[in-house]
């Protein structure tokens, strides 16, 4: 099977509670401003296995986590930061989660994929190389 297919079902999430509760108010009060952003967030939200912050994995894309992770359709791998819209700043590597990116990465675990839109709407598969998560 190839990785896109492997892909292309959303992979199992998980979110930490402080991260659900966060995430869930952001997007909610950016969905008239980015519709389509907050609805990624908000559908990756509802699936997602929301856990004790204690109890979420090292290696769980969380908010301000650094994450390494390939685009396959490039075949170039990043090295971001995924942080909320007040603090993104691509050009030091840091992504809002309310980018299709940030959406598609939040709550993966190093290793896995997500076949995911870009923002013109094509499909690409993003793998989680490597998580470093911030210290508590």
């Amino acid at each position: 099977m190839t990785s896109t297919a492997r892909a292309s079902a959303r992979p199992r999430i998980i979110l930490s509670e402080t991260d659900a509760q966060r995430l869930s108010a952001l997007a909610m009060q950016k969905e008239a401003s980015a519709p389509e952003a907050a609805g990624l967030l908000l559908d990756e939200i509802e699936r997602a296995q929301v856990r004790p912050d204690h109890l979420v994995p090292a290696d769980v894309v969380g908010m301000n986590a650094t994450v390494e992770f390939v685009d396959e359709t490039h075949g170039r791998s990043r090295l971001v930061q995924l942080v909320y819209p007040a603090e993104a700043d691509i050009s030091a590597g840091r992504v809002s989660v309310l980018t299709p990116i940030g959406a598609g990465l939040i709550g993966l675990t190093a290793g896995q994929s997500i076949l995911w839109p870009d923002r013109d709407g094509h499909k690409r598969t993003l793998k989680v190389l490597r998580v470093e998560r911030a210290a508590a």
